[in-house]
């Protein structure tokens, strides 16, 4: 019989201080001032280049503030609509919005603009090739338009022992190196992984070492090869207001 383990580790960190920014710090000093009624913001880029840790961590430094934040993501059930008092609005994975809730994604983005309220998107594609309503598209593309690049190597090694760090787990060469050469190299990817093997270690009471990443991968079997063939998406936002 498996052992059950409480989830005791440390909740995900999105905050602008955790994100590494690499080549992205114009979009993340942008975002770290952004006020209410300023320009919209959309952010693009691929799997893992941290459009959904800025967006989380621009709605955290608004809540912190006493703000309150709209935030939806492709998939989330309708309605979407703005509420009164909310100070910014974000929006996640525009590139897989359906119909229906583009639809909603436009009326907010009126509604936001109309009530002075920020608003803040992201996707995987710029806004010109977004598979999206014409009139959508152009007013996601009105404001700043920052294309988020990928950590390098270096870089993303660098995050994994910060994350590591900060959880209490050990990270030697031969772990790292078999990260980095067994998973996709997407930083969204990897910290999937580092949160697994955090439970798993914590559950089985040993060190994370190759020998535990085997047997993870083994243990684990289809979540594990969901990782490995890259077909994990980051967990989308919950919930209407924050």
């Amino acid at each position: 019989m498996r052992q059950l383990t409480l989830a005791l580790g440390p909740k995900p960190d999105f905050s602008f201080d955790s994100f590494l920014a690499g080549a992205n710090a114009a979009a993340v000093q942008h975002l770290r001032t952004l006020g209410a009624s300023a320009a919209p913001v959309y952010l693009w880029g691929p799997a893992g280049s941290g459009k959904t840790h800025l967006l989380r961590a621009l709605a955290a430094r608004v809540q912190g503030a006493g703000g309150v934040v709209g935030s939806f993501a492709a998939g989330q059930p309708l309605p979407w609509m703005l509420d009164a008092g909310w100070s910014l609005v974000i929006v996640d994975r525009c590139d897989e919005l359906d119909a229906e809730a583009q639809r909603a994604v436009f009326a907010l983005f009126e509604d936001a603009a109309a009530e002075g309220v920020a608003f803040a998107a992201a996707g995987r594609l710029p806004p010109v090739d977004l598979p999206l309503r014409d009139d959508l598209r152009t007013r996601l593309g009105w404001g700043h338009v920052f294309a988020l690049a990928p950590l390098s190597e270096a870089e993303t090694r660098a995050a994994l022992r910060r994350e590591a760090d900060r959880r209490g787990i050990i990270l030697n060469d031969d772990v790292m190196g078999y990260l980095m050469t067994r998973f996709p190299r997407d930083l969204a990817t990897l910290m999937q992984v580092i949160d697994r093997l955090d439970d798993f270690s914590l559950e089985k009471s040993r060190l994370v070492t190759v020998p535990l990443l085997r047997q993870w991968l083994d243990e684990e079997g289809r979540q594990a090869e969901s990782l490995l063939d890259g077909g994990a998406a980051p967990p989308a936002m919950k919930g209407s207001a924050r």
